[in-house]
């Protein structure tokens, strides 16, 4: 499968506009070859545009997803809509499975190629730090993951690198690839190169880095977004600057690694 992560310039609270890039580098990720495409956390809103947030939530299947699943559908190709904020209460009463609380969430959505959404991750793990996200936000708790060319395709948010605990559940259920949304920000440049890498190795699983390309008020995020193979291995990456970072990931790499080197077999 070959995989594309479109590290995508995005601008504060400028959601029509992040929206077109994203659908112009789902377009261009496809004209190379891609079978999948991950775009950052928050992406349509900017991260950090917090004042932004409850003014531009949105239930699934709103704005945002219907213009990422026809750009799956007409490009033939399947697509991470990276993660929105979601309108918890609007998507409940549309008839979604959605936490008792309501409120907003952090979400990413799968689609696959033919437009059919295939699995909903809400970020489980809420940042404090210098964060309003714990605060404006509710976190989530189900892990779905979904089988795409021939792998078992899991995901998780920017902040959830931290907690090797959740990685382990995944592997758990099969998951062979991670896709990891992300907007981490500087300084913490050498956390968000060694953490993707370590979450593979521990796991023996392709982990799928996608930060975005922002400046905002006070912070900036890092870029820099890296496929990293079972091994660990970075097999493609970049800087900080807009760019779309493509590389083959072979479940059956994945599967001849486990076979090689047991580890996860030796868990006590």
């Amino acid at each position: 499968m070959k995989v594309a992560l479109a590290q995508l310039a995005i601008e504060a609270a400028a959601v029509e506009e992040n929206v077109d890039r994203a659908v112009a580098a789902v377009e261009g990720a496809a004209a190379d070859g891609a079978d999948l495409v991950a775009l950052p956390e928050v992406f349509n809103v900017g991260y950090f545009a917090f004042d932004a947030y409850a003014r531009n939530a949105e239930p699934l299947g709103g704005p945002t997803h219907r213009r990422l699943r026809e750009a799956a559908v007409d490009n033939d190709v399947a697509v991470l809509a990276g993660t929105i904020i979601e309108d918890l209460d609007a998507s409940g009463a549309a008839g979604e499975d959605v936490p008792a609380q309501g409120g907003l969430a952090n979400t990413a959505v799968l689609f696959d190629a033919d437009g059919e959404r295939r699995l909903v991750y809400r970020k489980h793990h809420l940042f404090g730090y210098d964060s309003a996200e714990a605060d404006l936000l509710v976190p989530g708790t189900r892990l779905e993951t979904a089988d795409l060319h021939g792998h078992t395709v899991g995901v998780t948010t920017c902040y959830d690198l931290r907690f090797p605990q959740l990685y382990r559940r995944l592997v758990d259920v099969g998951t062979t690839l991670t896709l990891v949304p992300s907007a981490w920000p500087y300084p913490r440049v050498e956390h968000w190169k060694l953490l993707p890498r370590a979450r593979a190795v521990e796991n023996l699983m392709y982990v799928c880095a996608v930060n975005g390309s922002a400046t905002f008020d006070d912070a900036a995020l890092v870029g820099r977004s890296t496929v990293c193979d079972p091994w660990g291995t970075p097999r493609a990456t970049t800087d900080d600057d807009p760019d779309l970072v493509i590389a083959d990931c072979d479940p059956t790499r994945v599967e001849r690694i486990r076979e090689e080197f047991p580890a996860l077999r030796d868990r006590r």
